[in-house]
């Protein structure tokens, strides 16, 4: 399983055409608690860069962003009963949805972790 990363801080961890999204550790811990997650539903098809999810805490509501195109197979449905698993486990039990690729070359944009960490250094 490969793991890419954006600037917009969502990650994507892709096996084959299938792929699962969330945000970073970074953009949770800039949030804050995590209070309530608004995720796609199955079937949806999303573009590189739209918003396909929101994420609300306590000092903002921040919209996520699909790192690359396709269908969405599955949202976490576990997060409607703990958002907070985003605060707790964001690049685990706290994935957001995962996704059928439809173009596997968007990947070829994104970072790896030892570029996102550069980035993330940065700012």
């Amino acid at each position: 399983m490969t793991r890419y990363f954006t600037k917009d801080h969502e990650w994507i961890a892709v096996e084959g055409d299938e792929a699962t999204v969330g945000i970073t550790d970074y953009a949770q811990s800039q949030l804050g608690d995590i209070t309530f997650v608004e995720l796609p539903g199955a079937g949806s098809e999303v573009g590189k860069g739209d918003s396909a999810s929101v994420v609300d805490s306590v000092k903002a509501a921040s919209d996520v962003y699909a790192p690359v195109s396709g269908t969405v197979t599955v949202a976490n449905a576990a997060l409607e009963e703990q958002p907070e698993l985003v605060n707790s486990d964001p690049e685990g039990e706290g994935w957001l949805w995962k996704m059928t690729l439809s173009e596997a070359a968007e990947l070829d944009g994104l970072m790896d972790e030892a570029s996102y960490q550069a980035y993330v250094a940065e700012l």
